[in-house]
């Protein structure tokens, strides 16, 4: 038997007891190490909700997942007993025209951990397809391994934003998505990153991890940037109508614009005009393609110090103090995770 968490109302959760899974021919039992707290997780534990996704029965949280391989399937060959991998937490159908074509987070048949109705990782095991199962060089840790799932929006997000050496960007929230985005961006050559957020801590935090510069909007107008320089990338991952007008507004003529921020209302008025004067390029994010070995190289070779964004690390018995403190103390809670 093992222990999981399983949440069973908003703002409630309790210790379960549940069978230890069994491996399926192409599947690995991992034993979980570290566990991220993501931000969706946050919204589901904190409202029940995250836009058209509603917990509607008991749910395990928790998607950003790494530990070592206790088990392995009898046709898993690339993986042994022993290794430690980091988990993609989607299975998608394999089949449709965007799996085939190599965007399969776009798979309308996608299995994701921790997404209603699917069961999460806040728990000592899971079984999981070995493919989707990453190992881990002997230097990158478990805790490291959990995080390459938000370092992989990341990636994507500056991928997207086809940035190299020489260009400029700026980053809109210093969140969890907001830093992986700014370390993804420096790795990919990006020397000049301004980032902006209302919360002086987590702006801290952006230039401990390589900014170049910061701007607290609850303090300055933002757009005053204008006078003084545009950017050819804005990347938006607060999800608000705000910042999604400010990027368009700071962003240079022909340059591009990526939205990361999962806006909950659904709606927006933007400068549209303006968007059309610049010729800009807007493009969005869904997850990640294709990532995990940029990532998982990334912070091996030490160019991404995904470490660096850790705040906060709580004890698998004590998850419920943790999300709790989450929901309540954004300020300083930055980003967590859970000691399996």
């Amino acid at each position: 038997m093992m222990k999981e968490c399983v949440m069973v109302d908003v703002q409630k959760s309790e210790f379960r007891e549940a069978d230890i899974p069994k491996p399926a021919d192409d599947e690995v039992l991992v034993k979980l190490e570290y566990v991220g707290v993501c931000g969706s997780d946050l919204h589901y534990y904190e409202a029940g909700r995250l836009g058209d996704l509603v917990v509607t029965s008991p749910l395990v949280l928790g998607h950003e997942a790494a530990g070592s391989v206790v088990e392995t399937g009898k046709n898993v060959k690339h993986l042994k007993v022993g290794d430690r991998v980091a988990l993609e937490p989607g299975k998608t159908c394999g089949h449709c025209e965007f799996c085939k074509s190599g965007k399969y987070n776009l798979c309308k048949d996608v299995i994701f951990f921790a997404t209603p109705p699917v069961d999460g990782v806040f728990k000592e095991y899971v079984a999981h397809e070995a493919d989707l199962c990453f190992k881990l060089p002997d230097n990158v840790g478990s805790m490291e391994g959990a995080l390459i799932e938000p370092l992989a929006v990341g990636f994507h997000a500056a991928n997207q934003a086809e940035a190299t050496t020489g260009k400029s960007a700026i980053v809109f929230g210093s969140g969890c998505i907001g830093l992986v985005t700014l370390l993804a961006l420096k790795a990919k050559g990006v020397t000049r990153v301004c980032v902006v957020d209302l919360l002086q801590k987590r702006l801290d935090k952006a230039l401990e991890l390589g900014a170049s510069r910061i701007v607290n909007a609850s303090k300055e107008d933002v757009l005053k940037l204008a006078e003084e320089e545009s950017f050819d990338i804005a990347i938006e991952t607060a999800g608000t109508e705000a910042t999604t007008a400010a990027a368009i507004k700071l962003t240079k003529k022909g340059g591009v614009v990526v939205l990361v921020g999962y806006d909950t209302t659904g709606k927006m008025t933007l400068p549209v005009s303006m968007l059309l004067d610049k010729e800009l390029t807007v493009k969005t994010v869904f997850r990640y393609r294709n990532i995990y070995p940029m990532a998982i190289e990334a912070v091996r070779s030490g160019a991404v110090n995904i470490k660096g964004i850790v705040t906060d690390v709580f004890d698998f018995d004590d998850i419920a103090e943790g999300l709790d403190r989450c929901i309540h103390d954004k300020e300083n809670i930055i980003k967590a995770v859970i000691k399996m």
